[in-house]
């Protein structure tokens, strides 16, 4: 039986049965995930959260105190699923875990993990949204520049990433880009995927980046204009939310 930390954060338990049980009632999956990730507006910025590494037994961690971008994401897309906080639970380690097994080498370390270990609750839909402006490249994953590892432990792969160049986003893919999609920030650089990761909301129209920010200056969840945040950035990875059967 694995150990288990839970810090529900500036909410009791109760009060997240209570969120919960309100998005379960909201049909529209864009919808609920902007309601839901609302509600993480404003947690602290903190890295490194989760329990567990090479030499270090896995602990199933739920910590709503504090988020990084990657478990930020991990909880909006596990209470999406959930109508109650002991079916959260259950889905977050559904999300986090390959076959739901909680162990570090069991954990999806990468965003594109979740493409290809999460086929039934996420789609990559970035092809759909760039069309023709989506390219791909292959890269091997967790290796750095000098041949170390990012992720002592986990094994060295190889796999294909889509994504669209920044500089090709334009209106007609701002349009494309429905709320409540997971964005990664496309890595150019060796051994990883993304650098970071968001979920798009709208605003009065415009299209935000809802993010946990490691930047100074913030170091929360925050919303800002997706334009002028991903001016400068390589690109983009976009998957959506599968609808769940009833």
């Amino acid at each position: 039986m694995h150990r288990e930390q839970i810090l529900p954060g500036s909410r009791t338990i109760e009060e997240w049965e209570r969120v919960l049980s309100t998005a379960s009632g909201i049909d529209d999956i864009g919808d609920r995930m902007q309601f839901l990730s609302g509600h993480f507006l404003d947690t602290a910025y903190a890295e490194a959260t989760l329990v567990g590494d090479e030499e270090t037994t896995e602990t199933f961690v739920i910590n709503l105190e504090r988020v990084d971008c990657m478990t930020f994401i991990e909880y909006v897309e596990a209470m999406r699923l959930s109508a109650s906080f002991d079916e959260f639970k259950g889905n977050l380690r559904r999300v986090r875990y390959k076959s739901g097994i909680v162990d570090y080498s069991a954990r999806n370390h990468f965003f594109s993990d979740w493409r290809d270990c999460n086929a039934d609750l996420i789609e990559d839909i970035t092809d759909r949204v760039g069309g023709a402006r989506t390219v791909g490249m292959i890269k091997r994953l967790n290796v750095k520049m000098d041949g170390s590892p990012f992720l002592p432990g986990i094994q060295p792969f190889v796999r294909e990433i889509r994504y669209i160049s920044s500089v090709s986003i334009d209106p007609e893919v701002i349009e494309n880009l429905e709320i409540g999609c997971y964005i990664g920030i496309f890595a150019d650089s060796e051994g990883l995927d993304v650098t970071h990761t968001g979920i798009t909301v709208r605003k009065d129209n415009a299209l935000y980046l809802r993010h946990a920010s490691s930047r100074p200056e913030y170091r929360r969840v925050i919303d800002q204009d997706f334009r002028e945040y991903i001016a400068g950035k390589p690109g983009i990875v976009v998957f959506r939310p599968r609808r769940q059967r009833s």
